[in-house]
């Protein structure tokens, strides 16, 4: 034990030395690249579900439509949007975090425990493959998802932001324009950090939209699945509710068709604080 202390000692002293030399070798007016530091579980419990699926999308971007798409895999089980992250662990005594730190178990280890058994549960009751979760605030939570399943997958799905803060004000009747703008930007900007940090498949809303089966090819190549063309007539399938807190109830899901996308905003019609993320999508030059 004592080695093993004195040998992360060393490790860490050798990281601030090598640290303490690059600033002292860094030309003046050059400022370090910011690191960002992803979580891994290292020391975790086994995953009954080691490598599932996460959608990272915005809020509106079509990921209700993607969830019946690919439920309709006869492999894959993509339910209603799950909200893990509003699944909490609360200890009813004091002493319940030390007892269960002996056995290795953090608060937030346990929080993943459950979380795991409940994508666990619903595969088994499938008896599917693969299981999708779509909710679109996982975008908000992509580091601690990340060292939840160290070996998790990622579609992800993107739409013109633009698109996206309009959607949402039609959607939502006396909202103020600025904070959906605002809203919308943190769903963007968690989905495009976790693009650059973790691998996937980059899947955009109009694209699948104007031709789902070669979209939907794309996502089966990645999920190392058959693709099957029964995933276009979603129609046919039941995918439980479809109703608010669920995921989208519009008019366009319960069609059960492939809706075609609105029109692409213009450039005057975006607002500047998506501008960024607009261009770096490639909806813009």
């Amino acid at each position: 034990m004592q080695e093993a202390q004195r040998s992360t000692a060393v490790k860490r002293a050798i990281r601030r030395r090598t640290e303490h030399l690059a600033e002292a070798l860094r030309p003046p007016g050059v400022k370090p690249k910011r690191r960002v530091e992803i979580p891994t579980r290292r020391h975790g419990a086994k995953r009954l579900v080691p490598s599932p699926v996460f959608v990272m999308s915005s809020q509106r971007s079509g990921s209700t439509l993607l969830r019946v798409i690919l439920n309709s895999h006869t492999q894959i089980r993509a339910p209603h949007e799950l909200h893990l992250r509003t699944i909490k662990v609360e200890p009813s005594r004091e002493f319940t975090d030390d007892v269960m730190g002996a056995l290795g178990l953090t608060r937030k280890e346990l929080e993943h425990l459950l979380w795991d058994r409940i994508l666990h549960h619903e595969m088994e009751r499938s008896k599917a493959a693969v299981i999708v979760d779509k909710t679109p605030a996982n975008a908000l939570i992509w580091r601690r998802i990340n060292s939840a399943w160290p070996k998790a997958r990622y579609i992800f799905l993107l739409r013109h932001p633009q698109s996206v803060v309009e959607s949402v004000m039609n959607r939502r009747k006396g909202a103020l324009v600025e904070d959906v703008v605002d809203e919308t930007y943190n769903y963007v900007a968690g989905v495009e950090e976790a693009r650059q940090h973790l691998d996937g498949v980059t899947v955009r809303y109009e694209d699948l939209t104007a031709d789902p089966e070669h979209e939907t090819r794309r996502i089966c190549e990645y999920l190392d699945l058959p693709w099957e063309s029964g995933m276009l007539d979603y129609g046919a399938q039941d995918h439980g509710p479809i109703k608010p807190v669920f995921g989208d109830w519009s008019a366009n899901i319960k069609s059960g068709k492939v809706q075609a996308a609105r029109p692409l905003p213009t450039a005057e019609q975006i607002h500047p604080r998506l501008l960024d993320t607009v261009k770096t999508w490639g909806y813009l030059d």
